[in-house]
């Protein structure tokens, strides 16, 4: 699951630092034996030679490897940089993955005979913890080494660094793969920081526990502060001005920028997405809530299948190979010296798999489609189990370096067995490491040893912002920031112009914006350019200039129909800042030309006027039914209303959505009413007496409408508002107490009423709610009830469903379960201290609870339960080891992956899915273990519970207003976040309305599914497993 390992460390005064957010459960997959650990680091283990190495390579025909670099220069290297000098820094990580005793080193490596294979080997730095990344800046480098970003530079020309700097400081320190790394000069001019949210460990707790703190600069302490760690966002710099932000995306380990910058991002099981909008356009409308900023661009999936060609794989790693696993140095090629198709081509390491994988990258809209290059075939693969290819580097000359830990183990033992611990393993090939340099046939060696662009004129750098490598433009860039004077302004303009050169405009005028001496003439004739990555950046350019030179809107204005759609995302991003009719007109356009994109949809959205009306208006005028994205515009719409517009305004939008329409256009009144609910649910003021009226309106037309969505629609309202106490509210009560009752009325009608009922103290009506949770009623008037009665404040529910459970059917017994947690805190607690009782006595089985709800319990809370759901539920723990051995016929049954789909269906799609399809997408995706040993697979199951893998931490939320939640947070942004519960129901929460978030140290898969499924249907579902795609 990991390309790197997990590790912890201290802060610079060496405390602990403590992190929160990414440990949770892994269901059905979520854990090899970990245990406590004394391991002796050893770098004794082979491996294969670095000259052997190279003949167990299949590369990608029309293309040759060679070895660059090897032990003894070398060992452990992440990353890389070559400075204008042409000197090689290494970054060397020896302490992975228990070792914080500052083992980490820069390494200087050098060609001396000019060969292009490195023969001398020099410490640059030492004394680093855990180090990740590096970047050339100034007169020295950039380092990070969590919680620390480190500027280092050999002020005496010896070769070895005497000043060390903490420029930045605060990040959390434990897994290297989660830790800040990959420092990256954007074409904007800040530094750009791979960054996440902290790992919580559950078996190393106390090495890997630091959390971080507020990312500041320390020569600044009363300056820019990120609070808890940067909120787990990636970060921006530039250190020379003291600035600092989050960025609205965040990603593993390693990111790039393609020649247009555009952030393409990684993660473990997720190998390539965008990130689509930036954080100012979400801070400017507080009402949007908006919790992902990114795309997953993979057609082939995330957890996409991969080709290996290993020999003797090494199967303790949690995942064996196959799939998607350890992604990670995700790196856009700009190099110029491939073929002309390797323009769009991104490239991503797989560790756990021996490879590299690469994707064509396909214009989609506002983002991107990456597609395989190959169907069956990676760009490179080994058959050595050591090759671990961990990051690249675009050089000088155009190649691809392929940065090679070389270990025998790269898991880290959070997720590891224990003899593989014990083993002495952990650190085989501690001494070893490779950096192999890739190029087209017949390419020369290296030959850039020294003298790149240390030397050049001002004149020269200017030349070379339009190479086509983006070594070298990347380079003079940050050179010209440095070096350049007015005298070289004039040159920087007329490259800024230069019609042959569209990366040296490109790289100019943002050059020019970096020395504040971008002229507002030269942004309008690039948003003309031809080239459509300029146009886009020109209207970015422009945003930074509105104010000082307002003249520039007339030239963005005359944009609108741009036959791009990357640029007319951007400029509906950018015209949000622009306060004016002709602007909210063209803002308008931009939408409905690309209204079926969800990003241009959240663009549009994102401007402050959007909240006024006018837009709602235009897209009621305009709607069309058959196109699913004008009903969610308009909820989103309408949902900006509800949480931020007048009474007055609310109740004019409630007449027009519940005013009689022809059928075709109730689809958008269910959406207006809809999201006028979910507005009202968030907004900070109440509703003035004056609503009764509506109320009043929404109760008619909950019972007169034709049309079960407005019907839907009009209860989802009531429910956030509430009855009034009059005598019209008496009269709808006792009509739905009449049709609840009347089994000649519908289904639909009656499941209607009775959900009404829970509007208003349904306390008169329990027999006539407990009469309905009956075999012979509907199901769905059934679970209606059930959901009524729960509503009644106290334990009238939970001690009918404890009288009715051995009559109860399967499909009724869930929602029975899941009136134990409903209510009020207190009322919550006294349900599930009977469910507790139930369990206890043997009256519901602990299996009939389900495993998330089993999670919540067993991290309630309440203490006294909490201890008790924990004795209660994991009591069988002790007899893990007899059931797996019972379970060993499995392994050599004739099995059936047909049948093995119904008991994945019946059993674990409560859950999982394989290959995002099958199932709920509430824990991890099963497609990332079917490659694994079926032995592996069938511990995990049987006995989940000694590990939780990142990424699914559990987390209760209470907002407020009072309300709790639990679940996963799949994505969030500064302003928003997103929970998805048990069920696979997503929630948007804004942070504002936050007043608590705290993580739960629980698996969610618990131990006990041999009762129900035998040795037979476990052999069917691990073939089916190893089988889905």
């Amino acid at each position: 699951m990991q390309s790197l390992p997990k590790i912890r460390i201290t802060d610079p005064m060496g405390n602990p630092i403590k992190r929160t957010h990414e440990w949770f459960f892994y269901s059905l997959i979520a854990s090899l034996l970990t245990v406590a650990v004394s391991c002796q680091k050893s770098s004794t283990g082979s491996g294969t030679s670095p000259e052997e190495a190279l003949k167990t390579f299949e590369l990608e025909p029309g293309f040759q490897i060679e070895l660059v670099a090897s032990e003894p220069l070398v060992a452990d290297p992440v990353a890389m940089e070559i400075d204008e000098d042409g000197r090689v820094y290494v970054v060397e990580m020896h302490g992975y993955p228990l070792d914080k005793t500052g083992t980490g080193k820069i390494k200087l490596l050098t060609d001396s005979d000019g060969d292009g294979r490195m023969d001398k080997s020099a410490v640059f730095a030492e004394n680093l913890v855990l180090p990740t990344g590096i970047m050339r800046w100034k007169k020295g480098v950039l380092v990070t080494d969590a919680p620390n970003v480190y500027y280092l530079e050999d002020t005496d020309g010896d070769g070895k660094s005497d000043v060390r700097d903490t420029v930045l400081t605060g990040f959390a320190l434990s897994n290297p793969q989660h830790n800040v790394n990959a420092p990256l000069l954007g074409l904007d001019n800040w530094i750009y920081l791979a960054h996440e949210s902290a790992v919580t460990a559950q078996v190393y707790k106390e090495e890997f526990g630091d959390r971080g703190s507020d990312v500041f600069f320390p020569k600044r302490p009363d300056g820019i502060r990120l609070p808890d760690n940067a909120s787990g966002r990636s970060v921006r710099f530039r250190p020379d001005r003291y600035e600092l932000e989050p960025v609205a995306g965040n990603t593993q380990f390693g990111h790039t920028f393609d020649a247009w910058g555009n952030r393409l991002l990684v993660s473990n099981a997720n190998h390539a997405f965008h990130e689509v909008i930036t954080t100012p356009y979400l801070k400017r409308n507080p009402d949007l809530l908006v919790s992902n900023v990114t795309q997953s661009i993979s057609d082939h999936g995330n957890a996409a299948e991969v080709f290996p060609i290993t020999k003797n794989p090494q199967l303790q790693l949690l995942t064996d190979v196959g799939v998607i696993t350890s992604a990670c140095g995700i790196t856009a090629y700009l190099g110029g010296a491939f073929p002309a198709q390797y323009d769009s081509i991104t490239f991503v390491a797989e560790p756990v798999s021996n490879l590299v994988h690469f994707d064509k990258i396909h214009e989609k809209g506002a983002t991107f489609t990456a597609s395989r290059v190959h169907t069956g075939k990676e760009f490179l693969a080994s058959t050595d189990a050591w090759f671990r290819p961990v990051n690249f580097y675009t050089g000088p000359d155009g190649a691809l370096y392929v940065i090679d830990y070389y270990r025998q183990i790269v898991e880290h033992p959070e997720w590891m067995a224990e003899d593989v611990i014990k083993s002495g393993a952990l650190y085989n090939g501690t001494d070893q490491g490779r950096i192999y340099r890739i190029t087209p046939k017949g390419t020369q060696p290296a030959s850039w040893g020294k003298d790149l662009l240390g030397k050049a004129t001002n004149p020269q750098l200017i030349e070379k912002l339009g190479d086509r490598n983006v070594w070298w433009r990347r380079n003079a860039q940050r050179l010209l920031l440095d070096r350049a004077t007015p005298q070289d302004v004039a040159g920087l303009e007329a490259m800024a112009k230069n019609p042959s050169l569209p990366f040296g405009r490109l790289h100019a005028l943002w050059t020019l914006e970096g020395l504040s001496k971008l002229r507002p003439e030269l942004i309008t004739t690039a948003l003309k350019d031809p080239v459509p990555g300029i146009r886009t950046n020109a209207i970015k350019l422009a945003e930074l200039h509105l104010e000082t030179a307002p003249a520039l809107v007339p030239a963005l204005l005359a944009m609108q129909s741009d036959t791009d759609p990357k640029v007319r995302f951007q400029l509906l991003c950018t015209l949000g800042f622009v306060e004016k009719p002709e602007a909210a007109s063209a803002r308008q356009k931009l939408l409905f030309a690309d209204i079926d994109d969800p990003w241009v949809q959240i663009a549009a959205l994102s401007a402050p006027s959007s909240q006024k009306g006018d837009l709602l208006n235009a897209v009621l005028a305009r709607f069309k039914p058959d196109q699913p994205a004008y009903g969610s515009l308009v909820e989103r719409l309408s949902a900006m209303a509800g949480a931020s517009q007048p009474t007055k305004t609310i109740n004019q939008l409630l007449q027009k959505a519940t005013a009689p329409v022809s059928e075709d256009r109730a689809t958008w009144q269910a959406s207006l009413i809809k999201g006028i609910g979910q507005g009202i649910k968030r907004r900070n003021s109440s509703l003035d007496s004056n609503f009764q009226a509506e109320q009043a309106l929404l109760i008619r037309t909950f019972f007169d409408h034709p049309a079960p969505s407005i019907r839907s629609a009009c209860l989802q309202v009531l429910q956030v508002t509430g009855l009034p106490e009059d005598a019209r509210t008496n009269a709808a009560l006792a009509k739905a107490v009449q049709t609840a009752g009347d089994a000649k009325q519908s289904e639909e009608k009656r499941s209607e009423a009775i959900g009404f009922l829970a509007l208003h103290d349904a306390t008169p009506q329990i027999p006539l709610l407990k009469k309905m949770i009956a075999p012979n009623e509907p199901l769905s008037v059934q679970v209606a009830a059930l959901k009524t009665l729960s509503s009644i404040p106290d334990a009238t529910v939970s001690d009918y469903v404890l009288q009715k459970w051995p009559v109860m059917t399967p499909d009724i017994r869930e929602p029975a379960i899941a009136t134990f947690f409903s209510g009020s805190d207190p009322v919550r607690q006294s349900r599930i201290k009977l469910l507790l009782d139930a369990v206890e006595k043997g009256t519901i089985d602990q299996n009939s609870i389900g495993w998330p709800r089993s999670v919540g319990l067993m991290a309630n809370s309440n203490v006294e339960s909490r201890n008790r759901a924990r004795v209660l539920l994991t009591k069988r723990d002790k007899q893990r080891d007899e059931v797996i051995k019972q379970y060993q016929t499995s392994l050599d049954l004739a099995a059936s992956p047909e049948k093995g789909a119904l008991v994945f269906q019946q059993n674990c799609a409560l859950c999982h899915q394989i290959g995002s399809t099958g199932g709920i997408a509430f824990g991890p995706d099963l497609a990332t273990i079917r490659n694994r040993r079926p032995a592996s697979i069938m511990g995990d199951i049987l006995n989940p519970n000694l590990s939780i893998a990142d990424g699914y931490d559990l987390w209760t939320i209470t907002l407020k207003n009072g309300e709790t939640l639990q679940g996963l947070i799949p994505t969030e942004t500064p302003t928003a976040l997103t929970l998805r519960n048990q069920g696979g129901q997503e929630t948007t929460i804004a942070r504002q309305d936050i007043e608590s978030l705290k993580a739960m140290n629980m698996s969610a898969m618990t131990a006990g599914l041999e009762k129900q499924i035998n040795p037979q249907q476990m052999a069917d579902l691990l073939a089916y497993i190893k089988q889905a795609k």
